[in-house]
């Protein structure tokens, strides 16, 4: 009928905003579920708190990746250090008197030795080796160079261990100052100068012996410009010189160790004291020796390279 309603119509109609007010909801949900995974967008660390650190998330898949629960990269190992030749033991061996030993290994500075490695003897010609390396040193400081004489000098100081050119080279460096300058400059703690001022009574230990040649080694005694000529002169030691540690290696071995050992009778004290230095591509060493003055030179001699032996390893 004209003016009458029809059921349900105007229920239908009272509907619609619900509806439009529930699509505008869940539309507008979606929009901010988007900002909030959406790289950059400033409601982003929102949606970090939400669904973890978005700085681990991955970006190509979208899936979270704690990084905190990574293992951590296992650093890469050290190389090893080939060993010596020589082995860290105790010796207790049938010699007269007194002896000590010490070896340095020149890649880390380790010292090894006998209890008694910090004792003193006098060194006799064992000491030649920082004389001339001194002369040598201060000659290439001052801008000189030593004349072909000087360095013939020089060369039978080492080699042939002459005394009366060691005195002359001793009194050039300034004697007991240049001793002062070998504890100084080689950093030894347990030797000193001589009483008397005089080259072959200077105080060192086996311990301070190894150091010394590191000293020489490293070019710390002889200077960049000589270290290299006077460890070949020291390779070079030939005659009465020739004997102790080096004589303990296979033949082939000991052209390539450099040496400068000392010998002297002591009458004062009724002693010998005989004294071994060697450096090898690796390692120092150092080997002293006292014990009755009636016993002759040869006795220490041969006990050097008998300490020698004892420290060397099998597959030396």
């Amino acid at each position: 009928m004209p003016g009458s309603r029809r059921p349900g119509r105007s229920a239908r109609r009272d509907h619609r905003p619900l509806k439009i007010v529930a699509v505008a909801a869940v539309l507008t949900g979606l929009v901010l579920v988007s900002l909030r995974l959406l790289p950059g967008s400033p409601m982003e660390s929102t949606a970090a708190s939400r669904w973890g650190d978005a700085s681990t998330a991955s970006r190509s898949t979208g899936s979270a990746v704690d990084r905190r629960s990574r293992p951590t990269p296992a650093p890469s190992p050290t190389p090893s250090l080939a060993p010596l030749p020589f082995a860290d033991r105790e010796i207790d061996l049938d010699i007269k008197g007194w002896y000590a030993w010490s070896v340095l290994d020149r890649r880390t500075g380790t010292i090894i030795g006998s209890d008694n490695m910090a004792e003193t003897s006098t060194t006799a010609s064992l000491i030649k080796s920082w004389i001339v390396a001194d002369y040598l040193r201060r000659a290439a400081e001052n801008g000189q160079t030593p004349s072909d004489a000087k360095l013939a000098d020089a060369t039978r100081i080492i080699r042939d261990s002459d005394n009366t050119r060691a005195e002359q080279f001793y009194n050039g460096v300034g004697r007991s100052a240049s001793i002062k300058r070998l504890l100084s400059l080689c950093k030894l703690t347990d030797s000193s100068v001589a009483d008397d001022g005089g080259w072959s009574r200077t105080n060192l230990s086996p311990r301070d012996a190894a150091r010394l040649g590191n000293c020489i080694a490293d070019g710390r005694a002889a200077g960049p410009t000589w270290t290299k000529w006077l460890i070949n002169e020291m390779r070079l030691v030939r005659g009465s010189g020739d004997f102790g540690i080096r004589k303990a290696f296979p033949a082939a071995q000991q052209k390539k160790i450099a040496i400068k050992n000392g010998w002297i009778d002591r009458t004062r004290e009724q002693e010998m004291h005989i004294n071994c230095l060697a450096i090898g591509d690796t390692w120092t060493m150092g080997v002293m020796v006292r014990y009755p003055i009636n016993m002759g030179y040869e006795y220490g001699m041969k006990n050097c390279q008998k300490i020698t032996e004892a420290l060397l390893g099998p597959s030396t």
